[in-house]
């Protein structure tokens, strides 16, 4: 495997600038769950895309952001191990959003990671080119970036220039994971993150935010799969809001999470979902850790 490189790119940024859209993107395939919430993705999820000649290994992180619990301390955490563990890092903005304090935050956590730093300006789809040369014009300034590529993640566009640069950051060495592999994350972890994305996608306000899903059985019954999930919430009026008037709201997410599980496994689905109330579930960390969202919890 003469001139083969392998190695890891974190993908990082402020909440909602596109990093799930980017991966499941140049992976093909959707790795991780997108919505147009803040902090949809809780854990570091690998999306592994490998080549001829290259593995990419994108760590998709949550929004690097100011905490107001214990949950957003936790997944800034887990963001800043990516930073440490990767060869070269990958910070997505929003071009359409001006450089603000969130961006300082972030900009001076890479700062201290000293790795090559790839700005990658999402969304320029939506400006014209006077506009898209002068922020990137702007950008070039705030940092001396390794490079900075303009891109489109939802139009895929100029994407095989993001896989260009980022591998002239990585090592020469053997691939790190088998390359049938598209992520790091089992399929319990895939099926919980999907009903979650639906409950992300049809519920407003706090709800999103105070949301953890677990998978409480799965069995196979002649060719059909039997599931039953466990929706936490950590209040009761949350409780009330996700089941809906004579339990639509969560029919409506149970049955568009059905539709997309049966079309990953490729079978027949009946799915129950349950909603249960742990009182202030985000500022307790065993509770984080019972529910998978501290990446160095020993669960």
């Amino acid at each position: 495997m003469e001139n083969f490189k392998s190695g890891v790119i974190a993908i990082v940024g402020r909440p909602n600038a596109g990093k799930s859209t980017l991966m499941n993107a140049l992976l093909h395939e959707k790795v991780a769950i997108m919505s147009d919430k803040p902090n949809t993705t809780r854990n570091n999820i690998a999306g592994i895309l490998t080549n001829d000649d290259t593995q990419y290994v994108f760590m998709d992180t949550p929004g690097i952001h100011k905490p107001q619990q214990e949950l957003g301390r936790v997944l800034n955490k887990n963001a800043y191990i990516a930073i440490e563990d990767a060869d070269v890092i990958g910070w997505i903005v929003d071009v359409t959003q001006a450089f603000g304090p969130g961006d300082e935050f972030v900009l001076n956590r890479l700062k201290e990671a000293g790795k090559p730093v790839v700005l990658l300006v999402n969304k320029v789809d939506r400006l014209n080119k006077e506009k898209l040369l002068k922020r990137l014009a702007y950008w070039s300034k705030i940092y001396d970036f390794a490079d900075i590529v303009p891109l489109s993640a939802l139009k895929h566009d100029n994407l095989e220039t993001v896989l260009e640069v980022f591998r002239k950051y990585l090592p020469e060495g053997l691939p790190l994971y088998p390359s049938e592999m598209k992520s790091d994350h089992g399929l319990v972890f895939q099926l919980c993150e999907l009903v979650r994305e639906k409950i992300l996608q049809k519920t407003h306000e706090e709800i999103p935010h105070s949301v953890a899903v677990l998978l409480e059985s799965m069995e196979e019954k002649n060719g059909k799969v039997y599931l039953s999930f466990l929706v936490i919430v950590d209040r009761d009026s949350q409780k009330g809001i996700l089941i809906g008037k004579g339990g639509d709201m969560i029919r409506e997410i149970r049955l568009a999470a059905q539709k997309e599980i049966k079309e990953k496994l490729k079978k027949p689905v009946n799915m129950e979902l349950y909603v249960r109330v742990e009182k202030n579930w985000r500022n307790k960390e065993s509770k984080i850790k019972e529910f998978g969202l501290d990446e160095l919890s020993e669960n």
